[in-house]
């Protein structure tokens, strides 16, 4: 006696929301690395690492583009940082991997998997939902940036983790609430014209 296996229904995320397959998912990756790159130029000057754009900007790509997609996206963000100035500040090439600011670039990949995990399972259709997996991804940023910058700087645990993790706490959570506002947001807009087409 043969069984018919039944495939499983792949989790939605925004941009599956958008027609097409191979070419729609390359256009989306290249797309989230360039906005990326975008966000990452909004910079309010601190020492000894800027706060910037790019973590609100990972939330966002993970949120719509989900685990792979959001992966790869960052993935491309930070291998184009060898070659173009996308990185914060106009940072690019391995110089800036080894600095102050390389821990929170490699913090990059994991935050992206945590929303894009949290997308594919409908965290991003409510706003603590989201609220919480911004939250999530910006601490995985935060403890690799802390130990890079500890160990690039010298400076003490103390000094590194007030230099590089207490001063963001409120611009984390605030990017935290933006993601927080802006997917369900989204969902409730999808929803409300899925029901006008019925």
């Amino acid at each position: 006696m043969s069984t018919v296996a039944v495939p499983s229904r792949r989790p939605v995320v925004l941009a599956d929301l958008v027609p097409g397959t191979r070419v729609r998912d390359a256009v989306l990756v290249l797309a989230g690395a360039l906005f990326t790159g975008l966000m990452a130029q909004i910079v309010i000057p601190m020492h000894p690492v800027p706060m910037t754009g790019q973590t609100l900007a990972i939330g966002l790509v993970g949120a719509t583009l989900g685990l792979r997609r959001g992966i790869a996206a960052i993935g491309l963000y930070v291998l184009l940082g060898f070659f173009l100035p996308v990185y914060a500040e106009g940072g690019s090439g391995i110089s800036t991997l080894w600095g102050a600011s390389g821990g929170y670039i490699v913090g990059f990949i994991g935050a992206v998997a945590v929303v894009g995990w949290a997308a594919e399972r409908g965290w991003d259709r409510n706003v603590i939902g989201t609220f919480a997996a911004f939250v999530a991804a910006q601490l995985l940023v935060f403890v690799p940036g802390v130990i890079v910058l500890q160990a690039v700087t010298g400076m003490t645990w103390g000094d590194a983790i007030h230099g590089g993790f207490t001063v963001f706490i409120i611009g984390g959570l605030a990017k935290a609430a933006i993601g927080a506002a802006l997917i369900p947001s989204a969902w409730r807009t999808v929803r409300r014209i899925e029901g006008d087409r019925r």
